[in-house]
């Protein structure tokens, strides 16, 4: 069985395949987010505390949390369609079992940095600590682009939702051409409801006349 640990915080994983029966008994019959010992993996491991966080069998299914099986369930995940996934329970025929620890040297001690940065204004505001009067393009995060034989240069993403001049004056433009449209549209709305209204009556009195022409009919 192969262990996959990851550390959240770094951003590392490190793959190793465990071949000894004996060292995997630790984890079977253990449901996800349960916490156990590795001491069982080796002298390396000795005092470390795993998280089960999830793992996919041998022919390629993940766990899912809250489904109390060993096997594999074809459940309705969504309207109309059906996932085939398996039990949250640990036992031998997983492939892969996916692991959270705390600290580990050569993975929690290394860190990576972020290949790309937020992207949408606010955030950008937020992580360099600027106000809104502030210009956010300059603290956008680049991402370097060496090319062989090339100048190197510099790439930054699109900013999304950045308010500038150029955005005010066309909003008010969209504005100012869409007032005559709310005003048209509001009167040609009281002209139909007043319309409306007229006919309603209209046909209401013809309807009283027909049923006081049948009384008088009848009274004969």
């Amino acid at each position: 069985m192969k262990l996959n640990i990851s550390f959240p915080v770094t951003g590392c994983q490190k793959l190793i395949e465990v071949d000894d029966e004996c060292k995997l008994r630790t984890f079977y019959e253990k449901l996800m987010a349960t916490e156990v010992a590795a001491d069982t993996l080796g002298e390396e491991w000795k005092g470390y505390v795993v998280r089960i966080s999830g793992g996919n069998n041998k022919q390629g299914f993940p766990m899912k949390q809250g489904v109390l099986t060993h096997g594999r369930v074809h459940l309705l995940r969504s309207k109309g369609k059906r996932k085939s996934v398996r039990g949250c329970i640990v036992d031998a025929n997983l492939s892969i079992l996916n692991l959270v620890i705390k600290d580990i040297p050569g993975l929690t001690d290394t860190m990576v940095p972020r290949r790309l940065g937020p992207k949408k204004a606010s955030r950008i505001c937020k992580l360099s600590n600027l106000s809104e009067e502030d210009d956010v393009r300059q603290y956008v995060v680049r991402k370097p682009s060496n090319k062989g034989g090339k100048k190197p240069r510099t790439k930054a993403p699109k900013i999304q939702h950045l308010v500038t001049p150029h955005f005010l004056q066309h909003k008010g433009q969209h504005i100012a051409l869409k007032k005559p449209c709310t005003k048209k549209n509001k009167e040609e709305a009281a002209e139909y409801a007043k319309l409306l209204g007229k006919r309603m009556k209209e046909a209401k009195e013809k309807c009283q006349e027909q049923i006081a022409k049948r009384h008088r009919l009848s009274s004969l």
